[in-house]
């Protein structure tokens, strides 16, 4: 793993990130670490990629709607 210096953070900041971390019971380190690996994995795409993958998946199954109408017609009889 690689390490990272970060210079001149403003006080502001620098007590956001302390108080969020205390809410979630992390550390300072640990929280900067959540926050950047959130902000890269967004910023990567694989999340809409997972996504589309995922609908692409799905394809040719029955849609919400007809699994209704199914059960509706169930009901019926």
């Amino acid at each position: 793993m690689k390490t990272m210096t970060i210079r001149n953070i403003p006080d502001h900041i620098y007590d956001e990130i302390t108080k969020s971390a205390q809410a979630e019971h992390r550390s300072l380190q640990e929280q900067v670490r959540y926050i950047l690996t959130n902000e890269a994995t967004l910023r990567s795409g694989s999340v809409c990629e997972k996504a589309a993958e995922y609908r692409t998946k799905l394809t040719g199954r029955a849609s919400e709607k007809s699994v209704i109408d199914d059960l509706q017609e169930d009901r019926r009889r």
